[in-house]
């Protein structure tokens, strides 16, 4: 195969005579001019477009330079752990004041000058003596008792609670706000080992311990009165029972009487026998001859007539006389325990005046105190420093 380069020499050789054919005399050309792409500059920075390709590796990627981003990106960085540091390492002289301000102030008004102190007196009781009346337990019935509206009304009054709790009488919604300060401060509950729990409240422990106590014996009145009224009821229908099977036994009684003095009867199966052997002259000994064969006569008509009915009564008598020895027996029950005096509460904890106060407590007030007005600070300290970093 023939060189090209080769043969473009040997020709130019030919027709050049006085130049030499070498590639080292021979004159270059000079290479095209291109012009290079025009590109745009942008000088100033805060004049960008809203999307600027960027080359990464062959791909363009879209920058986005939306407002809202950028406020969440200073606000995540503004509120991050060390720009918190250094904030209160800035303020914290500042912060160190308002602290112990706020720590004072809470011990101040916290004190018993702006919070009149509440002693706490409470009883522990389980249920007794009662029976349920429906599906509850008889820890849900004591409760349901206790909290009786004739039980608060009984201890409101008993202890001047309007008075005792500065309310004014004529005010006009004085009943709904009595009532109100009373379940603030008395609170009844069940635990969880179903014994019911009396909690009272009050700037007097003695008083505190009194309601409780009258809480509890306000409740056996109330137990009490429910029993009796239903137990008096119970003596009633009993009487008016008893008052009646009486009537019939001693009608069936006359009855009887009427049979022997009329008819001469009042025993079937004796009776019978002894008619029998008079009738038949089966009479043996030394009274043979003197059997009376008129009354012999005389009893055996009556005891066809009426030996049936005597039957009868005698059996309607025993049958009577039995169920009214029931009926008498649930009638000296029930007014047994209508007579009784009884308690219905099994007292575990006894009330007692308390010698330290559970309301308000002060150190829980002083440290919420203290801690919400050192957040409220840091966060004004934030503000401020956001509101100089964009102006600056």
């Amino acid at each position: 195969m023939l060189n090209p380069v080769r043969i473009r020499s040997e020709h130019s050789g030919d027709n050049n005579p006085g130049i030499s054919g070498s590639s080292e005399n021979k004159k270059k050309e000079a290479p095209p001019i291109v012009p290079e792409p025009e590109t745009k500059t942008f000088e100033d920075k805060n004049n960008l477009p809203e999307a600027v390709k960027v080359e990464t590796k062959g791909k363009p990627k879209k920058v986005n330079t939306n407002p809202e981003d950028h406020k969440n990106i200073e606000m995540d960085n503004f509120f991050n752990s060390a720009n918190l540091i250094n904030l209160v390492v800035k303020w914290k002289y500042h912060l160190l004041i308002i602290v112990v301000i706020a720590a004072l102030l809470s011990a101040i008004f916290s004190g018993p000058a702006f919070i009149t102190p509440l002693y706490k007196s409470y009883a522990v009781a389980y249920p007794a003596n009662v029976d349920s009346y429906s599906e509850e337990s008889e820890t849900e019935q004591m409760l349901q008792i206790v909290n009786a509206q004739d039980i608060v009304d009984s201890v409101v009054e008993k202890f001047d609670l309007a008075r005792h709790y500065e309310i004014d009488p004529n005010y006009k919604y004085f009943k709904t706000v009595l009532l109100l300060e009373y379940h603030q401060n008395v609170s009844i509950s069940k635990t969880p080992f179903e014994s019911v729990m009396i909690e009272v409240m009050d700037k007097d422990p003695d008083t505190a311990a009194r309601m409780v106590s009258a809480i509890l014996d306000f409740y056996d009145s109330k137990v009490a009165f429910l029993h009796k009224s239903k137990y008096l009821e119970v003596i009633n229908m009993y009487g008016k029972q008893l008052a009646y099977k009486r009537n019939t036994l001693d009608s069936l009684k006359n009855v009887m009487i009427e049979l022997g003095t009329e008819y001469g009867i009042f025993e079937y199966s004796t009776q019978s026998q002894e008619i029998m052997r008079g009738y038949l002259k089966t009479i043996t000994g030394p009274n043979v001859e003197r059997v009376n064969t008129k009354e012999v006569n005389r009893l055996l008509e009556g005891m066809q007539l009426k030996g049936g009915q005597l039957i009868e009564v005698v059996r309607m008598i025993e049958d009577e006389a039995r169920t009214y020895t029931e009926v008498k027996l649930d009638y000296e029950m029930a007014l047994r325990f209508y007579n009784s005096d009884m308690t219905y509460s099994n007292i575990v904890t006894y009330p007692y005046p308390a010698d330290k106060k559970s309301y308000p407590i002060r150190w829980l007030i002083v440290v919420v105190g203290t801690l919400a007005a050192f957040v409220f600070a840091i966060l004004v300290l934030l503000f401020i420093e956001k509101r100089t970093a964009r102006k600056n």
